[in-house]
């Protein structure tokens, strides 16, 4: 007995994973769109005004445990750095100690990267200069982490959010290695990339969504306001898109598990790590 290999009905090349709830054609995980009930095929979301989960829209019951780890760590070794500082703002010399991303100075000379301290350029997103610059990324990973984690699971919201940063610091190793770099900006930047493909591959322009205006005024403030930078806000948002493409795009085309898709983002993070610190 033999049983015929189903393919999607909008892609002959690819084995389809489900079939719609609505229209029971045979879907690959590309064309599938999580709705209320099951999954739901392009079409039929567009015919019927299905509600769909999407990286804007989703909301589910699940706790989004990473993403309230990581605010708690941020708000927490920004209440830690500040101490020294009579909680008005983060101790310079924390920061300089903590997460100084690239080259520096601080009591003990030139540090950084450069140096061998690899773990700058995990330990810079996790440090805020103000209240102000915590407050504005903490909100953003709030928002787009509820939304995101749940479809992506922890561990796989975990990869996108840490090869993120680590392509944040890229960037900055790249345009900017000296300067004294800090926060979450970078990973932010690449969960709003992350979000702009998995719209994408759903039929989904994020310009009609408001995803787009809201990255494009954000790129706006990066290159127009001194001070911020550009390489870890342009370099993590790079990162997240390139995370998109390998887990939304790259692993249905294999036609791989879930857990392919976590090992190329986790890849990719570990390339980026590895790049910053071949470029100096």
């Amino acid at each position: 007995m033999t049983t015929e290999v189903q393919t999607c009905y909008r892609h002959s090349d690819r084995r389809a994973g489900v079939r719609c709830q609505r229209c029971d054609r045979p879907i690959c995980p590309s064309c599938m769109n999580q709705a209320s009930v099951g999954f739901h095929c392009p079409e039929c979301v567009k015919g019927a005004g299905q509600k769909v989960i999407t990286a804007r829209t989703l909301q589910s019951s699940a706790n989004p445990v990473v993403t309230t780890a990581l605010v708690a760590m941020n708000v927490a070794i920004y209440v830690v750095s500040s101490l020294g500082a009579g909680l008005t703002e983060p101790s310079f010399q924390v920061q300089l100690d903590f997460a100084l991303i690239g080259q520096g100075l601080s009591s003990e000379g030139l540090l950084g990267v450069a140096e061998g301290e690899w773990y700058r350029l995990i330990s810079g997103g996790f440090l805020h200069g103000s209240l102000l610059h915590l407050g504005f990324n903490m909100y953003v990973l709030w928002i787009l982490g509820k939304q995101l984690e749940p479809a992506l699971g922890r561990v796989g919201f975990s990869a996108v959010y840490f090869a993120s940063m680590l392509a944040g610091s890229f960037g900055v190793m790249v345009l900017d290695p000296g300067a004294l770099t800090v926060g979450a900006s970078g990973a932010v930047f690449g969960l709003f990339g992350y979000a702009v493909v998995a719209q994408l591959v759903r039929g989904i322009n994020p310009l009609q969504t408001g995803l787009g205006a809201v990255i494009l005024i954000n790129l706006a403030f990066t290159f127009l306001v001194p001070g911020i930078s550009i390489g870890g806000h342009v370099g993590g948002l790079l990162g997240g898109l390139a995370a998109g493409v390998l887990h939304d795009v790259v692993r249905p085309k294999l036609g791989a598990p879930p857990q392919v898709g976590i090992a190329l983002v986790a890849a990719l993070g570990v390339a980026c790590a590895v790049g910053s610190v071949l470029v100096l």
